[in-house]
């Protein structure tokens, strides 16, 4: 099991990328949130099987659609407990 923590930043907000997360992280079976930061980058946990984790943060880096992610920066923490996946304003 693994957990990171990632602020993704550049022209993601209003662009449907908390959607979008949640989205692609229930089709690859991991859990975290997500919600976006008052300067406009966002917040992301996921925790799931290592390799799910990976396929996560490579979509975070690439983005939905309208999406312009300028870079991701990612810290791995402790996992406590299995989460669900939510999205918070």
């Amino acid at each position: 099991m693994r957990r990171v923590r990632a602020v993704i930043s550049g022209d993601v907000q209003g662009v449907g990328f908390r959607y979008s997360a949640r989205e692609r992280a229930r089709r690859l079976g991991v859990a975290g949130w997500v919600r976006n930061l008052p300067d406009g980058s966002v917040e992301a946990e996921v925790e799931g099987e290592a390799g799910a984790v990976e396929r996560m943060l490579a979509w975070l880096d690439r983005g939905p659609s309208g999406a312009r992610v300028a870079s991701v920066a990612v810290t791995e923490t402790p996992v406590l407990h299995a989460a669900e996946f939510t999205i918070e304003r």
